[in-house]
Formats: structure tokens, sequence, C-alpha cells
């Protein structure tokens, strides 16, 4: 597998592009993709074995079921980070060690039915509150100790929307290359 093969498979949807202008309409379509991904991911993956959910997407990549016990983990995060911005001033969050957890024996094992439950929810909770927000709470921010930069709140929900669509792809991607769909 060259390098370029590698790269396609871990970014089927390229990496995050943040446009310099972050318009209503872009913060409006992230939403609505917020709003629908457990849905679609349920739909996609509804009718999986255990086999098939722990069938790697890529060599050396996460299995069916890691990526969706981590999506639930890092949409979670999400959201107390969006809760942090609207109640602090530019806090700094916790960064955690994702490869780590998807190493866990929960996210290894366990049924995909709390993962799935939980974006549910998680979701839902989510689009509410981002649909509450007024224009100037998008420009709140949050610092992450990695970079050590800002990262407003227009910028996160458009990197939460590309993340659901990135993992989505791998899933879905898998499932075409496997003829499981």
């Amino acid at each position: 597998m060259t390098n370029l093969e590698l790269q396609n498979l871990k970014y089927p949807i390229g990496e995050f592009d943040c446009p310099n202008n972050i318009s209503k309409e872009h913060i409006e379509s992230w939403i609505s993709i917020l709003e629908h991904f457990p849905n679609r991911l349920e739909n996609l993956i509804k009718n999986l074995s255990d086999k098939q959910l722990d069938t790697q997407y890529r060599p050396g990549g996460w299995t069916v079921r890691q990526v969706i016990h981590h999506v639930s983990d890092s949409h979670h995060h999400s959201y107390t980070r969006f809760k942090w911005a609207l109640t602090e001033d530019k806090p700094i969050i916790k960064a955690y060690y994702e490869e780590r957890w998807a190493e866990l024996e929960d996210s290894k094992s366990a049924p995909i039915e709390m993962s799935l439950n939980h974006l549910k929810a998680i979701h839902f909770k989510l689009v509410y509150l981002l649909k509450s927000l007024h224009e100037d709470d998008f420009n709140k921010c949050f610092i992450h100790p990695e970079t050590n930069t800002e990262v407003p709140l227009k910028k996160n929900i458009g990197i939460y929307a590309w993340h659901s669509n990135h993992h989505y792809a791998h899933i879905e991607n898998l499932l075409k290359q496997k003829s499981w769909i």
C-alpha cells in the first residue's frame, strides 16, 4: 500500500478545511450534519454482525466498534467544551489520549448500542444548545492545551460536523469495499 493510498484511507473526505470567514450558512449546515449524524450512523451499521464490527476500517486502524465508541467519547468531550466556553472566559480545556481510550476494553468489546444511544442523547443536547445561541456566542472560545490556540465555537461546530462525516466515511468505505452494503 502506498503512502497516498493509506492517507486516503485515513482521511477519506480530506482533512478539515475551515473557511476564513465562517458564515451563518456554514454554521446552519454544520448544525444540520450534527443533528442527523446519529441516525445516519445507526442506519449504516444496524445490520452488522459482531465479526463485521470487529473489522478494522484500514490496516493498522481501529475496528468499526472502536470507531463508534470513539465518536461517542469524542463528541461527549466536545459538548463539555462548548459548555465551558459558554460559561467561562476562554477556559483551557482538558485534552485526552483518544488512541489510549480506543484501546480500553469497553471500546474494544462493548455493545455499540450504548454509544449509539449516547450519541443520540449528546447530539440532541448539543444541537438544542447550538440552536439557542446568539450570534456573539459563536465567537466565544476555549484554549486547546496541545496547541495553546483559541478555538472559537463556530469553528468547533465545523470540526465536529467534519469529524462526524470523517468517521462515517471510514465505516461506509469499509462496507463498500467488503460488499456489505
